[in-house]
């Protein structure tokens, strides 16, 4: 028995997780939820959208699952998800990108690993708003030096560590050596940004040398974009920094379809949060409308890491099954998304089910 933590989010979260659920106990694998709010509902009952008893249920059952939480934007409270990863050290984001057949996309065979660093770069948070003391102590500093700032600008501070670098340097190479993959890329914009992105490159081939099996390369960050739109089979993992691994993800899922099937998962010292990578939805909240697949993919990585790893060959085939087949799928998998045949969220992790269990 396996005690997991359970967070529903909030949106279409609660649905997709309900069905999620049940598609990871019919492959009798035998868990103990810990269901645990958190979000924007919990933040408008509790005035905290991540309380502490959500990161003592992660602490101690080690494993978590994760459904979309909403993010105000431009206000509010900041992103559940990166509170997540740094209260926890999560400093591993880890994104594979796979084509299923059935999934409307331009490209085939696409078979990627996008492994981003989790808890630097600008989105550490460290921001000062226009007028406050600190921006205007900052900015005094900064001319000081040279730049010129506008007294009514905002700030934001870009911390890149050797440390946290060689880690996710080093995720990225092991999960190669691990799985058999040939090459990692790592990318940047070390030409602009010497001295933060050029740490983050010049640790990360520090770290390659001690793989030499593996071809290491690197890509500035914009060239990357262009390289993945236009030649995606070169490349194999890609290693980030922080923002950039957040555009380029969502770049790559674009690549097999969109975030629908596009899982992630976030590790630490000894413990993992599993979620998928799409947001929350508000506005299609309880219309049993949206694709389940992108979580339930999560769920797959999630049961690899807890070693049952014949439970997880079993859910990803039925997944991959009913997409392919195309008949009880949800619209946004339809050729036409207005097609009427399209099922709900719960119909299709019900056929999921059936594929399971046949």
């Amino acid at each position: 028995m396996y005690n997991i933590t359970l967070i529903p989010g909030d949106g279409i979260g609660p649905e997709i997780a309900a069905a999620v659920r049940k598609c990871i106990d019919a492959t009798g694998v035998k868990i103990n939820w810990d269901i645990q709010d958190a979000g924007l509902d919990t933040f408008l009952k509790e005035g905290n959208p991540l309380p502490e008893r959500v990161l003592a249920s992660i602490k101690k059952n080690k494993v978590a699952l994760k459904g979309p939480t909403t993010t105000p934007v431009g206000a509010g409270f900041r992103s559940i998800n990166v509170k997540l990863r740094q209260e926890l050290s999560l400093f591993a984001n880890f994104r594979p990108i796979k084509s299923y057949p059935g999934v409307r996309s331009k490209y085939a065979n696409i078979d990627l690993i996008v492994v981003r660093e989790n808890i630097e770069d600008l989105y550490a948070g460290i921001e000062f708003q226009e007028g406050s003391t600190e921006a205007k102590e900052l900015i005094r500093f900064l001319e000081t030096k040279g730049f010129s700032i506008r007294p009514d600008s905002a700030l934001g501070v870009k911390p890149i560590s050797i440390y946290r670098s060689a880690m996710i340097a080093r995720f990225a190479l092991d999960y190669a050596r691990k799985n058999n993959r040939k090459k990692v890329t790592a990318v940047h914009k070390a030409n602009i940004m010497k001295y933060t992105d050029g740490l983050f490159l010049a640790t990360a081939r520090k770290v390659a040398t001690e793989y030499p099996e593996i071809e290491f390369e690197d890509r500035i960050v914009d060239n990357m974009c262009m390289q993945l739109v236009q030649r995606p089979e070169l490349y194999d993992v890609l290693v980030l920094p922080n923002l950039y691994g957040d555009i380029i993800s969502d770049l790559c899922s674009g690549l097999t379809g969109g975030l629908g099937t596009a899982p992630g998962a976030n590790f630490g010292e000894g413990l993992a949060v599993f979620e998928a990578i799409h947001g929350s939805a508000p506005k299609y909240k309880g219309l049993n409308k949206v694709n389940p697949s992108a979580l339930i993919l999560s769920g797959v990585l999630m049961l690899k890491y807890i070693g049952e790893e014949e439970a997880a060959a079993r859910l990803e085939r039925a997944v991959s099954e009913t997409i392919k087949e195309g008949k009880y799928v949800t619209y946004d998998l339809k050729p036409d998304r207005d097609d009427p045949t399209a099922v709900g969220t719960r119909e299709m992790a019900e056929e999921i089910i059936r594929k399971i269990i046949k």
